[in-house]
C-alpha cells in the first residue's frame, strides 16, 4: 500500500524509532561489504544506515516515500538506487547476498498468499546461501497493544491521532490515522489515512519459509538473541536460501 500524505510527516513522527538497532541486528548476520536489498524501505532512514556497511538498494511501493529517500541520500553524498516495486513481484538487476524487510513492513501484506508469494520472490532473487532477514508484529502485540487502543502525539509541524482496532482477519489491525499538518501560513490541514496490517504465528512463517526454499536459522524477540517470549512485541527471523 502507498503511504500517500503520510510520507511527508513520516520521519518526524518516527524520530524515536530505534533504526540503529535494526542495523546492528543485520550486522550480526550479514558481513559488511555484501549486497543488500532493503525492501519496504520507506523514506530510507535504515537504508542509509545500512549503506555505511553494505552495497545497498532500496525498494518500496510508495513513490512518495522513495522521493524523500532519494533526497536524503543525495544530501549525504551517497549514490543509492531506489526502486518502486511490489515486494510480492520483486525484480532486481542481479541476485543479492541478503534481503531485509525491516520495521514490520511485511505486516502490510493482507493475505497468506501474499506472504507466501513474497517469500518465493525473495528466494528467487537471493544468491545461494543468501539471507532473508525480517521482523513482524507478534500475536501478543496485535491482540493486546493494538486492540481498541488510541494513541496521540504532537510534533514540531504535525500532530496525529491514531486509533488501532482489530481487523476482520485473525491477528490483524486497522490503523485509522488523522494528521494535522502545519502549512506555511501557520494553518493546519487535516489528512485522514487508513492502514491495514496482519501477522501470523511464528510457526506459520517458518512453514512458509521452508516451502519457499529457506532454512530458518534464527527466530528471536525484541532485538535480543533469545527466543521470543509470550509477551514479545516484535519477532525477528533469519532465513537462509538453500
Amino acid at each position: 500500500m502507498a503511504y500517500e500524505q503520510f510520507a511527508y510527516v513520516y520521519d518526524e513522527l518516527m524520530q524515536d524509532v530505534p533504526y540503529p538497532e535494526w542495523v546492528a541486528w543485520v550486522l550480526k548476520h550479514v558481513e559488511p561489504g555484501k549486497t543488500v536489498a532493503d525492501i519496504g524501505c520507506g523514506t530510507g532512514t535504515a537504508t542509509l544506515l545500512l549503506a555505511d556497511h553494505y552495497d545497498v538498494t532500496g525498494v518500496d511501493l510508495s513513490e512518495e516515500m522513495l522521493e524523500i529517500a532519494q533526497e536524503k541520500a543525495m544530501e549525504t553524498g551517497r549514490h543509492i538506487d531506489f526502486w518502486v516495486q511490489d515486494m510480492r513481484e520483486l525484480e532486481l538487476p542481479a541476485p543479492v547476498d541478503a534481503i531485509t524487510i525491516l520495521c514490520d513492513s511485511l505486516n502490510y501484506l493482507q493475505t497468506e498468499a501474499d506472504v507466501k508469494q513474497t517469500f518465493e520472490s525473495m528466494a528467487r532473487l537471493l544468491q545461494d546461501g543468501g539471507l532473508l532477514l525480517f521482523d513482524v508484529h507478534s500475536p501478543h502485540k496485535m491482540e493486546t497493544l493494538f486492540n481498541g487502543k488510541t494513541y496521540a502525539t504532537h510534533a514540531e509541524q504535525s500532530s496525529y491521532i491514531w486509533f488501532a482496532d482489530p481487523g476482520e482477519s485473525p491477528l490483524s489491525v486497522v490503523h485509522e490515522l488523522t494528521f494535522f499538518i502545519e502549512g506555511e501560513d501557520g494553518r493546519y490541514d487535516r489528512v485522514d489515512e487508513t492502514h491495514h496490517q496482519r501477522t501470523y504465528r511464528p510457526e506459520q512463517y517458518i512453514t512458509w519459509l521452508r516451502e519457499a526454499g529457506f532454512r530458518v536459522r534464527a527466530v528471536t524477540g525484541d532485538f535480543t538473541s533469545d527466543a521470543p517470549t509470550e509477551t514479545a512485541e516484535r519477532i525477528f527471523f533469519v532465513a537462509e536460501k538453500l
